[in-house]
């Protein structure tokens, strides 16, 4: 059976299994469509989608261009592209955003994270004595964890609250930025969540250990 043959009865097969999807472009609504029987390309032109489970779509390319026009010599290949391609250059302003975004939270990050460490490590200097005595009196050091970190986490957590309501208030215009992306999906939520808190931990870990690592006699003798 020749390639032509198979990708023929592919594409009848495939006809009755056809979903809804996009048609020109991934941004607009699902239209009407009727599949017919491919005779003579529409104004000269037509375009054939062959489904492939190579790892390199255009590894079929040659053989396209020479058993095409074999079965029909008014079939001429001109253009082959991969639907990656395609998807790639219909998504170009997103991934534009995108990449902007990134950007600038990863900026937003390392300036709270600085900011963050700056305050612990200021509270911890003068907090120092007190923290000495604590110790010297037995104090665990997750209590002096939660002394040195107490305040902070809750202000941190107050604007991760803040944060999510404001972004459900706002996920009609960033849906509308972004193709195939909910603002109200868990993994959505989730990422910039974690990723705040892991910057708390990291911004908070240098003070806490200077906190829980301050030794009571040298306190003690300061005083």
């Amino acid at each position: 059976m020749s390639l032509w043959t198979r990708i023929a009865n592919a594409t009848f097969h495939v006809v009755g299994l056809l979903r809804d999807a996009c048609y020109r472009d991934l941004r607009e609504c699902v239209l009407p469509t009727v599949c017919v029987p491919f005779g003579r390309p529409q104004n000269g032109r037509g375009t054939f989608i062959v489904r492939t489970v190579s790892a390199n779509p255009l590894a079929l390319a040659q053989t396209l261009r020479k058993v095409i026009p074999q079965a029909n010599p008014a079939f001429r290949v001109s253009r082959i592209r991969t639907q990656q391609e395609i998807n790639d250059a219909q998504t170009i302003r997103e991934r534009l955003l995108a990449t902007l975004g990134l950007f600038f939270a990863a900026v937003a990050v390392l300036l709270a994270g600085v900011g963050l460490f700056g305050v612990l490590h200021y509270s911890v200097l003068q907090q120092r004595r007190d923290i000495g005595i604590r110790l010297a009196v037995g104090a665990q050091a997750s209590d002096i964890v939660r002394k040195v970190c107490g305040e902070v986490m809750v202000m941190v957590l107050a604007g991760v609250v803040i944060g999510i309501v404001l972004g459900f208030v706002a996920a009609k215009p960033i849906e509308s930025l972004f193709y195939g992306v909910t603002a109200t999906e868990t993994s959505t939520l989730a990422t910039p969540i974690l990723t705040i808190l892991l910057a708390t931990i990291l911004a908070a870990l240098p003070p806490v250990l200077r906190a829980i690592h301050i030794d009571p006699a040298s306190m003690l003798r300061l005083e």
